[in-house]
């Protein structure tokens, strides 16, 4: 038996096998308090397919109950291979319609296995959805590219006519099915479902790709939890600086390493601490839905949960004015070159918190509040290169002279990578740090965002650096997997993204907080934003990313990520014909920015909406118009001709 699936047998085995004997196979597998509802579905399911089945080929197939769908972290309820063909059959007993829910949870159990299983990627994967109260449903045989069909519904009357009209139109060569469910799994989960999947206890090799390189998240998050080990047993207090590229996992690590000393009475306590709001809520909701979903807990009890294993650091922060040792022996700061400066943090803890005489650096206090601790310490600080979007934050220059001036008996460990200017952009480095430790596995180097495409992070990189032509290279690469479009007409963009979105991808608006001109064309990036709603509700909630009416910004999406994305590009970044300039809206009109650091902030913001998408984008630039002061067609026009000399190709219905 496979460790995939909770039952699994040669289809002429499961036609000759009792119902009882398969249900107490899927009991045992099963690691759940089985409700009666279960054992009567899976009851059901069984009768249906044994009677449906029992004229196809026994020889030709094979059936798996209860089969795990990688990326999500799901079980689809039968997967049955016959004559080379995976089809995925979801059942519904007793409903009486196919809801549009249900098929998009059909739909993404086979896209699923398409990207993300080996031995999929090259079979015809056919998607049905068995409602057995609902009418009898009439059907054709529609393979997209990819050679995922459009979902086919039954009530269960026709499905060995489906199965076999498949088999005689698609003549597919026969396979191995236990070969081809053994066959490894490459999972890119959306850092939701990371870390829902790891709350559930997955191993985080499991819910991620483990490249064949030393540098991927089992070894580093392996690394981490060794030093945390050797900090408390040689009492230790120690700072590790994970770096890594967008997307290349860096808050999957650091959720990994807090949900395996989740608990308070563990001796290595950690706790997951973010500055980035709309992450923590929206992680925080995630997991509390997941798991009251998945036990008898409420929702309430499980947020209550939550937000303890994943906290927002300002709330961490103000607890710790009272000078008390937090009960955590192990802090992980996410974003942590996002950290306040002194001059912020300052102006924040004395007007917003009544502490006049503060006068830290966030990262100064931080260290300060884990050096509470007599015994040992250890500290996590992600960083990510390029990303600091708002006032007064310190970047990783912050931690560095916090450490030299203040803390230099803390141990530093940190790969050779933090030492270039991507990470430094003000001439510091290791050389003043008396305990500096390198070790490589704490640089993650390849990005997992988007699994069509992992050059984007670079092509971004190019596209926001005014290097069209190392743009274009990369774009020409990236554009047979990962759709790079660009628009004038926003209701254009809005129909392509709905058309590229199948099952349970996602789909979302995005652009840059100072892109208020964009709201001539419908645009509102000041309208407030819930991201709980937008990121986790469902497709038919308005309120949701999917309905492309609310947009987000820079802020709201910053570590989280989408499938598909529209941005939204206006003139706060606009090319001129030779390079890029940098303004902000204020009042009535437009104003250049002068500081660097304010250039480098805007740059940053695009960066972010640029990486969002795991799956293709399309940019929407507007046309402008000359009878409007604040947005004249020649603001817009050069940055749409550079976007197209950097690999950006019109929309095919423009």
């Amino acid at each position: 038996m496979t460790n995939r699936a909770f039952y699994d047998a040669a289809l002429s085995d499961f036609l000759q096998s009792t119902s009882d004997n398969i249900i107490g196979k899927l009991a045992s597998s099963h690691t759940q308090q089985l409700q009666h509802e279960q054992t009567g579905a899976w009851a059901a399911q069984v009768q249906i397919l044994q009677q449906a089945l029992s004229g196809l080929t026994p020889r030709d197939g094979h059936l798996f109950f209860e089969f795990l769908i990688p990326r999500m972290g799901r079980r689809a309820d039968a997967v049955l291979i016959y004559q080379g063909i995976i089809f995925v059959i979801e059942f519904k007993v007793g409903s009486s319609n196919y809801h549009s829910a249900d098929l998009r949870q059909t739909v993404g159990y086979a896209l699923d296995l398409k990207n993300f299983h080996r031995g999929s990627h090259s079979l015809p994967i056919v998607p049905i959805l068995l409602a057995t109260k609902a009418e009898k449903s009439a059907w054709e045989l529609n393979l997209d590219k990819d050679g995922v069909a459009k979902p086919i519904v039954d009530n269960g009357q026709q499905i060995a006519d489906i199965i076999m009209q498949c088999a005689v139109k698609l003549q597919a060569n026969q396979v191995d099915a236990i070969e081809w469910s053994n066959s490894g799994y490459l999972p890119t989960p959306t850092i939701v479902e990371a870390a829902q999947a790891l709350y559930a206890n997955h191993a985080v090799e499991d819910i991620a790709r483990n490249e064949a390189d030393t540098q991927n998240l089992g070894v580093t998050s392996d690394e981490l939890l060794e030093l945390i080990h050797q900090a408390r047993v040689n009492k230790q207090k120690i700072i590790c600086f994970v770096t890594g590229v967008p997307g290349a996992g860096k808050t999957l690590v650091g959720l990994n390493i807090a949900n395996t000393h989740s608990n308070p009475k563990d001796n290595e306590y950690s706790v997951f601490l973010s500055g980035n709001g709309p992450l923590v809520s929206v992680l925080q909701e995630a997991l509390a839905m997941d798991k009251s979903s998945r036990t008898n807990m409420s929702k309430a009890a499980a947020r209550r949960e939550t937000s303890q294993f994943i906290q927002n650091i300002h709330r961490f922060r103000d607890e710790a004015l009272d000078g008390s040792v937090p009960p955590e022996n192990v802090a992980i700061f996410d974003e942590a070159q996002r950290a306040w400066n002194a001059e912020q943090t300052s102006k924040f803890m004395q007007t917003k918190r009544n502490q006049p005489d503060f006068n830290q650096s966030e990262p100064e206090f931080l260290i300060e509040v884990m050096d509470r601790h007599e015994a040992w310490a250890v500290i996590i600080a992600l960083i990510g290169g390029g990303q600091e979007i708002n006032t007064g934050e310190a970047g990783l220059a912050g931690w560095l002279s916090a450490l030299e001036h203040d803390y230099s008996h803390w141990q530093v460990y940190c790969s050779t990578e933090l030492l270039k200017g991507e990470y430094i952009s003000d001439g510091l480095s290791l050389e003043n740090l008396q305990n500096a430790n390198k070790l490589p596995s704490l640089h993650l180097a390849t990005s997992m965002r988007s699994f069509r495409a992992e050059k984007l992070s670079s092509f971004v990189h190019h596209v926001i650096a005014g290097e069209c032509s190392k743009a274009a290279e990369l774009a020409a690469e990236l554009q047979a997997q990962y759709p790079l479009y660009l628009t004038r007409d926003l209701t254009k963009a809005k129909q392509w993204l709905k058309q590229q979105s199948r099952g349970l991808e996602s789909i979302g608006m995005l652009a840059s907080s100072n892109g208020i001109r964009l709201k001539a064309e419908g645009i509102f990036v000041k309208n407030k934003f819930d991201p709980v709603s937008w990121f986790l509700h469902p497709h038919d909630d308005i309120r949701s990313c999917h309905f492309l009416e609310d947009v987000a910004t820079e802020f709201d999406v910053q570590g989280l990520e989408l499938d598909w994305c529209l941005v939204g590009w206006d003139a706060d970044y606009r090319y001129n014909d030779q390079q890029f300039e940098h303004w902000r809206f204020k009042g009535t009109q437009w104003q250049k920015r002068n500081k660097e650091q304010d250039k480098r902030y805007l740059e940053n913001a695009y960066r972010v909406l640029l990486t969002r998408a795991r799956q293709g984008m399309v940019i929407f630039v507007p046309e402008g118009n000359d009878g409007d002061p604040t947005r004249p067609c020649h603001y817009y026009q050069h940055t749409y001709q550079y976007l197209l000399q950097c690999g950006f190709q019109t929309l095919p219905f423009d």
